[in-house]
């Protein structure tokens, strides 16, 4: 599983409430962010089956199962998985 990257956060004019929770971004916000992408290189339908292939996957994983293929058009390092030795 990747590590969780800091959610930007708009400031409000009422401040933040008290005991507030940080929010963590979607473990396959990354994936949907490589759709986005691939929406605009090029011809559509060529350009975005591939990562939405991996994002749908991505999906319907459990934590932590996610696919570690790199991404399409994200210059992001692709998720690791851990290995756990018994």
């Amino acid at each position: 599983m990747s590590e969780t990257r800091p959610v930007p956060r708009r400031e409000s004019p009422w401040g933040l409430p008290e005991g507030h929770r940080e929010p963590k971004a979607h473990r396959c916000n990354d994936r949907v962010e490589d759709v986005v992408q691939a929406i605009f290189e090029g011809n559509p339908f060529k350009t975005v089956p591939g990562p939405f292939k991996l994002f749908y996957r991505c999906m319907r994983s459990k934590p932590g199962e996610e696919p570690t293929e790199p991404f399409t058009y994200l210059d992001l390092e692709p998720p690791k998985r851990e290995v756990k030795l018994e």
